[in-house]
């Protein structure tokens, strides 16, 4: 798709949890936009310390054609631009966003689906199983840093959240998932989206892999982010 740069103005900022902001953005910059899948990232253009502009991933939350509106949630994390940005950010300001680029579209015919990530990766999650059918079925798995940051959300879909609060733990420590995982039953013809830190999304990859036999073709893994390294993203390719 065209990766279109669009002037928009911030119109709703809130608080969904103490570690998620939520930004509303409008304007006649978003006609012809188009997010088909949950997981389709935008780049927001912000200042970064220089004042110079950088560009950040996020996830289209909600996008609301005849309103011409855009929902992103903001996962307050490791303190970069973009966090700055959405901290301080009010109504009535400039946001400039362009995407996606492209969309990654899964399907087939696929019994159950297994979503694994952090509360980067919520907006992401949260969104597929809000737009599921009513005979689909969603365990998710959520590493949030504690458990104020639980999310409610409506759906038609057949849905278990397990949220999995980490209270100090690193968000970069694969064991939150993997303890969990060791007694759940995966059936076959489950579908695992991934995302979380990378060396966590390649940790719990692998244990899926070689420990679960999942095939390789079932699993999507994305490296949301890394550790100490700044708008760095980590894919894991079958």
């Amino acid at each position: 798709m065209e990766p279109k740069r669009r002037s928009l103005t911030v119109t709703d900022k809130s608080y969904l949890t103490p570690n998620m902001i939520r930004i509303r953005v409008e304007g006649d910059a978003l006609d012809g936009f188009n997010s088909p899948s949950p997981d389709d990232n935008i780049k927001m253009v912000i200042p970064d310390q220089s004042g110079e502009l950088c560009m950040r991933s996020y996830t289209p939350r909600y996008y609301d054609a005849e309103q011409k509106a855009l929902v992103i949630d903001f996962a307050v994390h490791e303190a970069g631009p973009a966090t700055h940005w959405a901290l301080s950010v009010q109504t009535g300001d400039e946001a400039i966003i362009a995407g996606p680029r492209g969309s990654k579209v899964v399907t087939g015919e696929i019994d159950n689906w297994l979503l694994i990530g952090d509360e980067t990766a919520l907006p992401a999650m949260l969104r597929r199983v809000e737009e599921a059918g009513a005979t689909d079925r969603y365990t998710m798995l959520a590493s949030i840093p504690g458990n104020a940051d639980q999310q409610t959300i409506s759906t038609p879909a057949i849905y278990t959240p397990h949220w999995l609060p980490r209270n100090g733990r690193d968000p970069a420590d694969a064991s939150v998932f993997l303890e969990r995982l060791a007694d759940m039953d995966i059936p076959e013809r489950t579908f695992i989206w991934l995302a979380a830190e990378g060396s966590v999304t390649r940790q719990v990859r692998t244990y899926l892999n070689q420990e679960r036999g999942v095939p390789l073709r079932w699993i999507k893994a994305t490296g949301y982010w890394v550790k100490g390294k700044a708008d760095t993203t980590a894919k894991f390719e079958e």
